[in-house]
């Protein structure tokens, strides 16, 4: 019996570390630039869930069109498009113009500096 009170602090001290390794929200959601909340409407980054558009969780180096589960268009499947940080840049400067026939309904990201910290982003999922 007199070993309770140590038993009883190591738990504690167990519990309250295992706490203290997960992950903030709030941090996680620090590591999402601004720039991503256009992307996440439609895009999920959470491996096997898609929303309108397809999961973006390890696009990188991921050959386009072809993640099981969703219904890309003809037009990106056949592209031939790996993504890297090359084919995002492109890609998020003007969808439509990169691939034509796409049915992303989006007109890109303009500002160089805010796609490349979306691109940043997007090959650490």
């Amino acid at each position: 019996m007199h070993y309770f009170p140590q038993t009883a602090a190591l738990a504690a001290f167990l519990i309250l570390f295992a706490v203290a390794m997960l992950p903030d929200p709030a941090t996680a959601q620090q590591a999402r630039p601004a720039a991503f909340a256009v992307c996440a409407g439609c895009h999920s980054t959470q491996a096997g869930k898609t929303v309108f558009g397809p999961s973006l969780a390890g696009i990188g180096g991921r050959r386009a069109g072809t993640l099981e589960g969703y219904a890309y268009s003809p037009a990106l499947k056949s592209s031939g498009l790996t993504w890297n940080a090359k084919t995002l840049d492109r890609w998020l400067t003007a969808p439509k113009k990169m691939v034509p026939g796409t049915k992303m309904p989006f007109n890109g990201i303009q500002d160089r500096a805010t796609r490349n910290q979306v691109i940043a982003y997007l090959l650490k999922l």
